[in-house]
């Protein structure tokens, strides 16, 4: 369930051991989030764990203490959803600089399925729910497996 100009990849994640780290705020959302991530990852032969923490804040930090022991890469999962104070634009900066920093300090990829949202309906569009546009999910993990193939593929290519 891809969005209109999504790339076709072939997902094969043999080998790999992936980590789907995710928020606890808005289930419904979330939970279609995970159960996307979770298609892909079985389908793909990835060995992968669920993580929960309790926001989209908190997934910089366990993204990196995963992938510093032992995960070839982390699906990062959060639903973030505009309200009437700066919180909104804090915790997105945050949690989208952060899951970046972890990427490129730990030299493996973070699959992006941090939903940033003006209203629930936004969400339930994009979460791989029947009726959904959209399964971020899927996409992130998707994306997450690829690139963690692409790398080692890199890395045996300058060896």
């Amino acid at each position: 369930m891809s969005g209109a100009g999504s790339p076709t990849v072939v997902v094969d994640g043999t080998g790999l051991t992936i980590v789907i780290i995710a928020g606890r705020w808005h289930d419904t959302i979330t939970d279609g989030l995970i159960a996307g991530a979770t298609r892909v990852l079985e389908a793909s032969g990835a060995t992968y764990s669920l993580v929960r923490v309790p926001g989209s804040f908190e997934l910089p930090v366990a993204a990196k203490v995963a992938l510093e022991n032992g995960a070839d890469a982390v699906v990062a999962l959060g639903v973030i959803i505009r309200g009437g104070t700066p919180h909104f634009e804090y915790v997105s900066a945050a949690a989208t600089d952060g899951l970046t920093r972890v990427a490129l300090d730990t030299g493996k990829p973070v699959g992006f399925g941090v939903l940033t949202l003006d209203d629930e309906q936004q969400g339930l569009d994009r979460a791989g729910l029947p009726g959904s546009k959209e399964d971020k999910g899927e996409e992130s993990a998707s994306a997450a497996i690829n690139t963690a193939q692409v790398l080692r593929g890199l890395r045996n290519l300058l060896r």
